[in-house]
């Protein structure tokens, strides 16, 4: 009997179970809330439950898209969006922790077209929101424009910005992450694996994390060209 075992994907498999349980879990969540709108509008438990469970549930979709930029099965399906709607409707599943926290939230975006694959995008930009919610102070906008040819998505707070050492632009080694910030470096290398599987003849995408925006906080940039 062989009893080899390939850990690598037992946990990957495991990984995708608990990413639909939580994907389940996520959506009676919004339900609950829905149906209970006055009474937990302002929870701040249930605020922090949902908060959680969203950020625990893309630390899974990440997981697994590293597992797979690994086994080299992860690729960009790339399509035409009409940018302000994909951020719109981006924006609006978050809506309800948003106000349920009293932050204000807005899209700032030029009226252009762009070309990427929707559901890595709205991996990125699920985590980035996440981060913007547990720093910023009271609002978040998405922002996007084109510069230099490249189609410039962002994520801008107006909390405190990102420390000197997390300030960054270009492409991210896994190696020489730092993990003992926690899932923030996870985030960081999946973003920038995604934009690197965009590209344009010689052009790869790219990720920048600086400090300013229209709030002076920290602003989260992908780069697709």
């Amino acid at each position: 009997m062989d009893q080899s075992i390939d850990f690598s994907m037992v946990l990957a498999s495991a990984v995708h179970d608990m990413k639909n349980s939580l994907g389940m879990l996520l959506n009676s969540l919004d339900e609950l809330r829905q149906e209970n709108e006055n009474t937990l509008r302002d929870s701040k438990q249930f605020n922090m439950l949902q908060y959680e469970a969203e950020r625990m549930h893309n630390d899974l979709v990440q997981l697994l898209g590293i597992y797979r930029l690994g086994e080299n099965n992860l690729s960009a399906h790339i399509e035409e969006h009409y940018v302000p709607d994909f951020l719109s409707e981006h924006l609006a599943r978050h809506t309800p922790l948003l106000e349920g926290l009293g932050i204000d939230y807005s899209v700032a975006a030029e009226d252009i077209n762009g070309f990427f694959d929707a559901d890595l995008l709205t991996g990125v930009l699920n985590n980035t929101i996440n981060n913007a919610i547990r720093y910023t102070q009271s609002r978040i906008r998405l922002t996007a424009h084109m510069n230099d040819g490249s189609l410039v998505i962002g994520v801008e707070d107006d909390g405190n910005g990102y420390p000197v050492n997390m300030q960054h632009s270009g492409t991210l080694n896994f190696k020489s992450l730092d993990f003992n910030s926690g899932s923030t470096s996870l985030g960081l290398f999946f973003a920038s694996s995604v934009a690197q599987l965009h590209s344009n003849g010689s052009v790869t995408g790219s990720i920048r994390l600086h400090n300013g925006g229209e709030y002076g906080g920290g602003v989260f940039e992908i780069w697709l060209p």
